[in-house]
């Protein structure tokens, strides 16, 4: 067992979703119940299903607690304590004593899960204290979710997503999904729809879209095209429920700063525009249309047209 509490915590880290994040690091790197062809973080170098302790919870609560010291000190602030590991963080059989010990600093506590094991009963009675968990839904068809996550061959998918229904039915905390589209894999109209109507069925509180913008584990993976993006945006909002983009750009989405192109960018990441919300946009921000025609020059942003419509997206890197 590693002890090291200097590999316990890292960051706080910004992020849309949680604001300043500190993350935390509770299973030794690359063990996970996945190998997804796109991990930013590489290939899974262990992949297994038993759940087992790594670090005692007074090591993870020692290196939380130093790092606060630190952070205190540097008068920042931070909003979550994320569990988000090197590898899949309910593979750790003390995570329920973890989060409970946690909560004697105060602030909320954030998981994010690949959701491979939430059939189990302990995994659900660990998650439920967290306030706040995201779960992986990258696809709701067996072959497409093989494909993309290429899961423990002991894993089933139907088992997942009962997992995750019977969860969100008492959970009383903040619910996200999020779907990594990976062009060609599961960014088809029909695994779209059938994604997005599982996720309006258990009232996710926001949903996410991301691609991918780092190496991916697999170099043959790409990301969708905007144009793609968009569509699957339209398919999820027109379900009902929050969704917004996470395509790589971490500002201050919808916040206007005074820097019309850095807030273009930063919404657009998030919400793709309809031109006459730019126009309204620029009119509050007492800016021409030229901020927009440079943007769009540049290549960091680009114009979409669907249904009749313009809509302008942030340019994926």
């Amino acid at each position: 067992m590693n002890e090291d509490e200097g590999m316990i915590t890292f960051g706080p880290v910004p992020s849309r979703r949680l604001g300043k994040s500190l993350g935390i690091n509770n299973i030794p790197p690359k063990i996970c119940t996945y190998a997804c062809i796109y991990c930013q973080l590489g290939r899974t170098l262990k992949m297994q299903i038993d759940r087992k302790p790594y670090y005692s919870t007074e090591t993870i609560v020692s290196g939380v607690k130093e790092r606060l010291k630190e952070l205190k000190k540097r008068g920042e602030r931070v909003d979550y304590l994320t569990f988000v590991p090197d590898g899949e963080p309910t593979l750790d059989l003390n995570l329920k004593n973890h989060i409970l010990a946690l909560k004697s600093f105060g602030i909320k506590i954030a998981v994010i899960t690949n959701s491979s094991l939430i059939a189990d009963e302990d995994v659900k009675e660990s998650l439920k204290l967290a306030d706040w968990v995201s779960f992986k839904v990258d696809a709701v068809t067996e072959d497409i979710w093989r494909k993309i996550d290429r899961s423990h061959g002991k894993i089933k998918l139907e088992e997942i997503l009962r997992g995750i229904k019977d969860f969100s039915k008492d959970f009383n905390g903040t619910l996200v999904t999020e779907t990594m589209l990976v062009n060609g894999i599961n960014n088809k109209i029909e695994e779209l729809e059938d994604v997005s109507g599982f996720i309006a069925n258990i009232k996710a509180d926001m949903a996410y879209i991301s691609v991918p913008t780092r190496p991916p584990a697999e170099n043959w993976v790409k990301p969708p095209s905007e144009y793609d993006i968009y569509v699957a945006f339209d398919i999820f909002k027109n379900k009902g429920f929050n969704v917004e983009l996470l395509i790589g750009y971490e500002g201050n989405a919808f916040a206007f700063t005074g820097d019309v192109e850095e807030d273009l960018l930063s919404i657009t990441s998030v919400h793709p525009m309809r031109e006459d919300a730019v126009e309204e946009y620029l009119k509050k921000a007492k800016s021409g249309w030229d901020k927009v025609e440079k943007l769009l020059e540049d290549g960091r942003l680009i114009r979409v047209n669907y249904n009749n419509t313009n809509f302008y997206l942030r340019k994926l890197s």
